[in-house]
């Protein structure tokens, strides 16, 4: 076994764990292996040790990825900052992107979402922490934002997502993951079909899990520590 996919099964092992300490079902709880700054050997590693799901950051990093990788039906998730100018390629190659902050870049994507592709699946990124350096919507701006969101004909708004500030504390992973879940109960109770808290990284995921996540995106624990000295924008 390699050391990719034993780190894999273990991650799964600690999701499922996790899952059960609080009566929840790990089925609920979809994997997304966050492969940007890996190469592409990498990501056939773990597609062979049975990961579907990948995330990239970076359009210019991804694109020859999946390229590449374009016959083995990888779902590719798009999780990084969004440059206006760079909506086209992401809606067109992309089946999930959990980082819209504002109305201009949905109504993009929207736009550039080719025909014949089924609607892109998106998230709602909220700022939970209020980072000045991070990106997402203030949470007083979700319900504005989401339900402009959801009357775009090509896009498919599944739930909300976020990054809040690093930190060792259980609890206060755990209360930022509980403000994320409230916002989406909130956009629930206001008539939005939602299904989907994307939240929860390698240091935290057993916080995310606790409060309701049902997508984890966990990259250094299964492809190991990253350089950034290569990354591209």
């Amino acid at each position: 076994m390699t050391t990719i996919a034993s780190n894999l099964q273990a991650v799964r092992e600690s999701i499922a764990a996790s899952a059960a300490s609080i009566g929840r079902n790990a089925d609920e709880i979809a994997l997304l292996a966050v492969s940007k700054t890996f190469p592409v050997e990498a990501i056939r590693e773990a597609f062979s040790a049975g990961q579907r799901r990948f995330a990239e950051s970076y359009v210019q990093e991804a694109l020859p990825k999946i390229e590449t990788l374009k016959g083995l039906g990888i779902e590719w998730h798009f999780i990084g900052p969004i440059q206006a100018n760079k909506t086209r390629p992401i809606a067109q190659n992309f089946a999930w992107v959990h980082s819209v902050d504002r109305l201009k870049i949905a109504e993009r994507l929207s736009d550039q979402r080719p025909a014949g592709m089924p609607p892109l699946q998106v998230c709602l990124q909220v700022n939970i922490s209020g980072e000045a350096s991070k990106s997402g919507a203030a949470p007083n701006e979700v319900l504005e934002f989401a339900k402009g969101m959801a009357m775009l004909p090509n896009l498919s708004l599944r739930g909300l997502m976020a990054v809040p500030a690093p930190g060792n504390d259980k609890a206060s992973q755990r209360a930022a993951f509980a403000e994320l879940r409230r916002l989406y109960e909130m956009l629930k109770g206001e008539g939005l079909s939602l299904d989907t808290l994307s939240m929860g990284m390698s240091d935290d995921y057993p916080s995310a899990i606790a409060e309701g996540a049902t997508i984890v995106r966990i990259g250094s624990a299964i492809f190991g520590r990253r350089n950034y000295m290569e990354r591209k924008a």
